[in-house]
């Protein structure tokens, strides 16, 4: 199937590592030009490098995404870079972890704020595109019950439901809006790599609850991103897409 991503345009924010930079590379293998930031600039470099390896024109900058201002500016920049911008995608995130005043802050900031700013800021472009496209990043964290009352959560969830409204608003001007809730996604040096060297048992004990009896990868996901991004799919819009191999056990309607 051709997705109709070859030269469009799709500026990714916290990018550099995990299912962002996986994203990036999928998009990248479509033939899609593609702007990255992450706090990090070792990371977007190589990011950077690994996207123009696969023919396409791409941009980087180490941003740090709790600064508004830069932010915003940064996707500005990305956008003239590229020469216009068809999706826009935040994986920033604060992680899960305790409650306390600090990760509430830490997460409404940066999972669901930089997801609006980014928004916002990519907006005068998406409404030029001819198919443009946002993707909220949520989590099966905010579908069921997982580690107890917890800002990340929460906030995901909050996520989901800014998208599904945003979609209705946005519709009319041809702009799609769908969410992806991944459940347990293994990456090498990420949280649940963490899990499984220091908390073993929980992390078996995940395992065993996955009907596919696995975690699932980035590019998994990734690839279902690109899909729901692309032009292949234009009459699709609000969804939540929920990529868990199984493990939430709720009906899916």
């Amino acid at each position: 199937m051709d997705l109709g991503l070859k030269g469009m345009k799709a500026i990714l924010a916290g990018a550099s590592k995990g299912i962002g930079r996986a994203t990036a590379e999928a998009l990248a293998a479509e033939g899609c030009d593609v702007a990255v930031c992450a706090r990090g600039q070792a990371g977007v470099d190589a990011t950077v490098a690994a996207l123009k390896a696969k023919g396409v024109k791409a941009f980087g900058q180490a941003v740090d995404m709790a600064d508004a201002d830069a932010y915003r500016a940064w996707v500005a920049k990305a956008a003239g870079e590229l020469g216009g911008c068809d999706i826009f995608i935040s994986f920033a995130s604060a992680g899960g972890g305790p409650a306390s005043e600090d990760t509430w802050k830490a997460t409404f900031n940066l999972d669901l704020m930089a997801t609006y700013r980014g928004v916002e800021a990519a907006l005068p472009f998406l409404e030029k595109s001819k198919a443009g496209s946002i993707v909220a990043v949520a989590s099966t964290a905010a579908l069921e019950d997982f580690f107890g009352p917890q800002a990340y959560n929460a906030v995901k969830a909050a996520v989901i439901n800014y998208a599904s409204a945003l979609s209705q608003q946005l519709a009319p001007k041809g702009i799609r809006v769908n969410t992806v809730s991944p459940g347990p996604v293994f990456i090498d040096g990420g949280s649940w790599d963490q899990i499984k060297t220091h908390m073993r048992p929980l992390y078996d004990q995940t395992v065993k609850a996955a009907p596919m009896g696995r975690l699932g990868t980035g590019e998994e996901v990734a690839k279902a991103i690109a899909f729901m991004a692309s032009p292949a799919c234009p009459f699709m819009t609000g969804a939540n897409v929920v990529i868990d191999g199984g493990v939430t056990k709720r009906v899916q309607f």
